[in-house]
């Protein structure tokens, strides 16, 4: 698998659909899909995938090189209902890993959404690598060079792969996307945890806590509340990152971007994250929250690192109160 940072020929998506979970419960939420595609669409082409009877309203409100596909849909997380496109190093021609989807440990209906892998890839035309793991796109971050980062909470998820074990799931990720080294985060944030927010969250997608930036280098979510539930999962979730090393034997720079002030809606706390950006060709698509100072200084962070990228920074939180972020809605297709 690619690092994300390589060079893209398109980014896909999804609109939630009309009758969907989304659409239905929070209808003002598609605007911020709609939102994400028109920023993704100043760097690269999208192709957005939707309900048929959304193409009218989409081709009122998407700007740029869009294309839309009529499909069926239960939700938008193309991050994890679609496949996880690879290339080969003896020639570099792609395919597309298409890994079970059971949303999530069966939170949801997903019938349809649990065959959009395949469609992704007839789509792009490339052949498919079927997996028989149980697993998600926003559930690994890779660095391009063998190395994966994933979560316990999410490959052994007793609602995802019950009889798995580590080695299993190392087998799997080796000969699906070239994993030879895989680092094992302990668990997610609580916000994404099924237990603390029953029949919503990923329960610990390793795209709200880690991302490589480049071979060697990390960046994490921190949370320097010592009182925040998440102080401690990111304190040992970091211990974990500064004892492994990478696929080259590399000991790993890590470098922390801060959570904004914890949010509360209606009691339960949303564990806004920095960590789940988009790389696009010449630019990155950041989720923000309307903190004008948490939000310009993650900004900053990830201008450091991409001095020569554009920042394009998309409001998140009607994607965040739904369950996931910027990154979780996109997935790119190398060049």
């Amino acid at each position: 698998m690619p690092a994300e940072w390589e060079r893209h020929s398109r980014t896909w998506m999804a609109l939630p659909p009309p009758r969907g979970f989304i659409a239905e419960d929070d209808p003002s939420a598609r605007d911020a899909w709609i939102a994400t595609v028109n920023a993704v669409a100043s760097f690269e082409p999208v192709s957005l995938m939707l309900d048929a009877a959304d193409e009218e309203w989409a081709r009122g409100r998407t700007q740029g090189p869009v294309e839309l596909i009529a499909a069926d849909l239960d939700d938008g997380w193309l991050r994890d209902n679609g496949p996880t496109f690879v290339r080969d190093t003896r020639g570099g021609s792609l395919a597309a890993v298409n890994w079970v989807f059971n949303a999530w440990g069966g939170i949801q209906g997903h019938d349809r959404d649990a065959r959009i892998g395949r469609t992704v890839a007839d789509l792009a035309s490339v052949p498919v690598v079927t997996s028989r793991l149980v697993n998600e796109g926003g559930g690994i971050c890779v660095d391009g060079e063998g190395t994966v980062i994933v979560t316990e909470t999410v490959q052994l998820h007793d609602r995802r792969n019950p009889d798995w074990s580590k080695a299993q799931v190392e087998e799997e990720l080796a000969r699906t996307i070239g994993a030879t080294t895989v680092i094992w985060l302990e668990r997610g944030l609580m916000g994404d945890m099924q237990d603390y927010r029953p029949n919503l969250g990923t329960n610990g997608h390793v795209d709200v806590l880690a991302a490589f930036v480049r071979p060697g280098v990390v960046v994490v979510h921190g949370q320097p509340d010592p009182g925040h539930h998440d102080h401690a999962v990111m304190a040992e979730n970091v211990s974990r990152l500064r004892a492994a090393r990478d696929a080259q034997g590399r000991e790993l720079e890590i470098m922390t971007i801060n959570a904004p002030p914890d949010t509360v809606v209606e009691g339960v706390s949303i564990d806004h994250s920095y960590i789940n950006f988009s790389f696009v060709n010449d630019g990155i698509v950041m989720s923000v929250y309307g903190n004008e100072d948490a939000d310009s200084a993650a900004a900053d962070v990830l201008r450091s690192l991409f001095p020569e990228r554009r920042i394009i920074g998309v409001d998140a939180r009607p994607i965040f109160r739904n369950g996931g972020g910027v990154h979780c809605i996109t997935q790119q297709q190398p060049a």
